[in-house]
């Protein structure tokens, strides 16, 4: 499975961005998905995460309330909606796959076999 990850850029404090990754396979909706992200000189963290039959999304206490993880298994592609972003929000995100988590696992890196590239978001005034 291929992902491609979209959408990064520039963007002032308070504003909002959508990222989206497009994934290969016509299997995509069999898939759970997450995205993480790595800021400069940190480890990748997670952001948010959806299951695969839609039934549970999760949210770092971080982005909980301002970021948003949708799919559209149609275009099989995941987004994320980012509003009210803040410069900690800036980083490297990454989409990832996998259509074997478990919901215990879906908030750990390690638990994902396909990762997109990475698309920049820097927020900044």
């Amino acid at each position: 499975v291929q992902l491609q990850a979209s959408g990064g850029g520039s963007v002032q404090p308070g504003g909002s961005l959508r990222l989206s990754c497009a994934a290969s396979t016509r299997t995509f909706s069999r898939y759970s998905v997450g995205w993480f992200r790595q800021a400069p000189g940190k480890e990748r963290d997670f952001v948010a995460a959806r299951k695969w039959d839609g039934g549970s999304t999760y949210y770092s206490d971080s982005v909980k309330g301002r970021f948003t993880i949708s799919r559209d298994n149609a275009k099989n592609t995941v987004y994320l909606q980012m509003n009210n972003l803040k410069p900690e929000d800036t980083a490297v995100y990454y989409c990832a796959a996998d259509n074997r988590l478990i919901s215990s696992s879906m908030r750990y890196d390690y638990a994902y076999d396909y990762w997109g590239q990475g698309t920049l978001v820097t927020v900044s005034s």
